[in-house]
């Protein structure tokens, strides 16, 4: 079954989610290196890293129950408005000078304000002006219009995670849905702008939701997909969930690569949690990361990131808009 469903996907077909259903009892590390062929047959030995900044933290509206920045929970997360400029573009160019090609602001927060948009596409001005390193944001649920001014000041990708399956995200978030999300990832394409798009494992979810998120993810066209792995916080409903294992995160690698197979799968949030930087995973279908630190928790550095993917055989950089 293993091998007919690795020729269907290495043949330019599509597998479905029946087919899908079925990796997830198949041999660990014979899925895992069937995905890691499909990777390299898609995208040869290119390897995608970006980094984030936290532009305002905290004093969230919404009620993520994972989410640290919510002000419905009781959490120990810094609060700040929107950064200066001049702070943004400093980490900007810091991040081109050790050679990562993408560079995201992400703000908390369910969109931003008209005022916090115009200083936005300021920023971002600043950084296309001052750097070469392409621009990415998280700013929200924003509009069409929203989002083509941000591309008019030199935004080139948006990211906005789908978090889970429309099945399971009620469970999750109530103070937004499922439906905004699919409508803001559908108005920042209509924008001209590429999507970043994925989720979070260990919310409680099952390997089906998380099948249906990446088959979502394949419909709606998104080719940069990062896969999280819940890092429980204090004071937020979630704090008591149990960390998933390497192999479980490994085995979610491999199937979205058999899902997804010419997309950069970017290991995110939580990564610092396997014990093995992502090592493994980049070995099981994923070939890309955000490096340095997540939004309110410690990652990887970039060069210990560059360090592994020496090792591992990665030779090229990936930028995909």
């Amino acid at each position: 079954m293993l091998k007919s469903l690795q020729e269907k996907v290495l043949s330019g077909q599509e597998i479905d989610k029946g087919e899908a259903l079925q990796l997830v009892n198949a041999p660990l590390e014979e899925l895992c290196e069937a995905a890691d062929e499909i990777r390299r047959y898609f995208c040869q030995d290119a390897f995608d890293i970006c980094t984030i900044i936290n532009a305002k933290s905290g004093r969230c509206s919404e009620n993520c129950q994972y989410c640290a920045q919510s002000a419905c929970y009781k959490t120990e997360v810094e609060e700040y408005p929107l950064l200066p400029a001049e702070k943004v573009v400093e980490a900007a160019k810091y991040n081109a000078e050790h050679g990562v090609l993408r560079f995201s602001l992400v703000t908390s927060g369910k969109r931003l304000s008209d005022k916090e948009l115009d200083a936005a596409c300021e920023i971002i001005r600043q950084i296309a002006a001052e750097c070469d390193i392409s621009i990415c944001a998280s700013f929200g649920l924003l509009t069409e219009a929203q989002f083509s001014r941000l591309k008019a000041a030199g935004l080139s990708r948006v990211h906005n995670n789908l978090e889970t399956s429309r099945n399971f995200f009620p469970q999750i978030c109530t103070s937004h849905s499922f439906d905004e999300k699919i409508a803001a990832i559908q108005a920042a394409q209509k924008a001209g702008l590429s999507v970043c798009s994925g989720g979070l494992m260990g919310l409680g979810e099952s390997m089906e939701d998380r099948i249906d998120m990446a088959f979502q993810l394949r419909e709606l066209g998104v080719t940069s997909v990062p896969v999280n792995m819940l890092n429980p916080i204090p004071g937020t409903p979630l704090e008591h969930n149990k960390l998933l294992t390497n192999d479980e995160m490994r085995r979610i690698c491999a199937i979205f690569r058999f899902i997804l197979p010419k997309a950069a799968i970017r290991l995110a949030g939580g990564r610092k949690l396997l014990g093995d930087s992502g090592r493994a995973c980049f070995q099981s279908g994923a070939n890309a990361a955000i490096s340095g630190d997540m939004l309110t928790t410690t990652g990887e550095t970039i060069a210990s990131d560059k360090q592994i993917l020496s090792e591992l055989g990665y030779r090229r950089a990936l930028l995909d808009e």
